[in-house]
């Protein structure tokens, strides 16, 4: 299934890059779905439901089509009170600040869900991958200059690993820096095998 054309249903230039990195040609069109989800569901369910509702959304735009359309999106989720809060992306610097206050000194999870969608007949696959981050904790000017750069926005948790925010983080466990950044390769890779390209 050479032929099979891939779509990526993401706007993500992160995403864009590491699969541009790994050989693959595809084209971009993004989900714009609703990603509100039941704040009682598991990290890497809520970011497994996500990729496919992503995928499936750009799918069924293109029904019969020769196409397998890859959705995929990253969850952070930090431990307070006894159980996980998950960090999407910040509203506004006022809740990156509230974001980067919780990561602080934390050992957290960042989750990406991951979906291949086959747009001739609407068959999926799918899977996560989570790696855990040690973040050491920021001085108060490190969190003003953080906030302040903008970085933060768009970006799962408010901070980005692949820029400036690699300088807080410590220590990486399990899963990869591509899976931080945005797209575990190696598992979407292996999705798309699945599906025969």
């Amino acid at each position: 299934m050479a032929d099979v054309e891939i779509l990526l249903a993401s706007a993500s230039p992160r995403r864009r890059e590491l699969l541009a990195a790994a050989g693959l040609t595809f084209t971009v069109e993004a989900s714009d779905v609703d990603e509100s989800v039941e704040d009682s569901l598991a990290p890497e369910a809520v970011a497994e439901l996500l990729a496919v509702r992503k995928a499936r959304a750009v799918a069924e735009r293109h029904p019969g089509r020769a196409c397998l359309v890859i959705g995929s999106d990253t969850i952070v989720a930090v431990e307070l009170d006894g159980g996980w809060q998950l960090l999407g992306k910040p509203e506004d610097a006022r809740h990156a600040r509230t974001m980067l206050d919780a990561l602080s000194g934390s050992r957290h999870q960042v989750v990406t869900g991951v979906a291949v969608v086959d747009a001739r007949d609407g068959a999926t696959r799918a899977g996560f991958e989570r790696t855990w981050v040690t973040m050491r904790t920021l001085t108060e000017a490190e969190r003003v200059a953080y906030v302040a750069s903008g970085e933060w926005q768009d970006k799962a948790g408010g901070y980005a690993i692949q820029e400036n925010a690699d300088a807080f983080v410590t220590s990486l466990e399990e899963g990869g820096f591509d899976n931080v950044v945005g797209l575990p390769v190696a598992l979407t890779l292996k999705l798309l095998a699945e599906a025969g390209r």
